[in-house]
């Protein structure tokens, strides 16, 4: 059994996006190598709606799945698949973009508003694939306790358990995890999978049996290549960090805004299609 280690941390840039949303770029354009299949990590915790209440008005996505996560807030969405709803603490909204959708994300008011969101890259072969929506209800979500941890299967399979969210496109997994001053974890990877986590709150000790490093709220780490990473809370309070994991697909990639192709020609049709009311495949 060979424990990961951590191969470098992140604590990522602080910007604006949407129309006006602070947040913190934790994974982006610079990283794309390195934690292929996943393109980007974008995080938010505030507790003043003026840092986010602007949102993100309609714009379109092709070539990925966007993956939003919120432990507290809530966010309205809707999409040109005629998809609308909310999200609500502990859910996830799930988008496979493919050829194209338009949506808008447009958080609103809360006491705090604490999550993430997710860029997961197609594969050439599927990224033209029909899009397609996926509503992630905390009660839909299986969780596993056992001796001072909680882990909640987002996505892949876990202790026995398969995720809410199965991987059509991509072969990854996302797991939402909690511990308790005192207990550990251990989450069994594939030697050749990408793996990173980001620390939601509290902190935690990653321990490869070699070297334990210490990881604080805010930050990310991106793993070396292993069996397993074990992880414990050494601190006081409750820990609660979300890990992802994804096989690479070691493929070009052509990205602009918020659409990511795997050349130059494909991504500027994509916008050639958005001028001229192409865009949007009918099916």
């Amino acid at each position: 059994m060979i424990y990961r280690s951590v191969r470098k941390t992140l604590r990522g840039t602080r910007t604006m996006d949407g129309a006006g949303v602070h947040l913190v770029r934790v994974v982006g354009h610079g990283d794309v190598e390195e934690f292929d299949p996943f393109l980007l990590l974008d995080a938010f915790d505030s507790t003043d709606p003026d840092d986010y209440i602007a949102g993100f008005p309609w714009h379109p996505h092709r070539g990925i799945e966007t993956v939003t996560f919120l432990v507290q807030g809530r966010i309205d969405h809707g999409d040109s698949l005629g998809n609308s709803g909310t999200i609500e603490d502990g859910a996830c909204q799930w988008m496979t973009a493919g050829s194209g959708i338009i949506h808008q994300e447009m958080p609103q008011p809360a006491p705090r508003m604490l999550g993430l969101q997710l860029w997961i890259n197609l594969p050439a072969a599927l990224k033209m694939s029909e899009p397609r929506y996926r509503d992630l209800r905390p009660e839909n979500i299986p969780t596993i306790a056992r001796d001072g941890t909680k882990a909640r299967v987002i996505a892949g399979s876990f202790g026995g358990k398969e995720g809410a969210r199965a991987g059509d496109y991509v072969d990854a997994s996302m797991l939402d995890l909690s511990l308790e001053a005192g207990s550990a974890i251990e989450v069994p990877t594939r030697p050749e999978y990408t793996a990173f986590a980001y620390v939601l709150e509290g902190e935690i000790v990653v321990d490869s049996g070699k070297e334990a490093e210490a990881l604080r709220a805010h930050e990310a780490a991106l793993f070396e290549r292993g069996d397993a990473i074990r992880m414990l809370n050494r601190g006081n309070g409750v820990a609660r960090l979300v890990v992802f994991i994804g096989r690479p697909l070691k493929e070009p990639i052509a990205w602009g805004g918020p659409i990511v192709m795997n050349t130059r020609e494909e991504l500027d049709a994509a916008y050639r299609e958005l001028e001229n009311g192409s865009f949007i495949k009918r099916r």
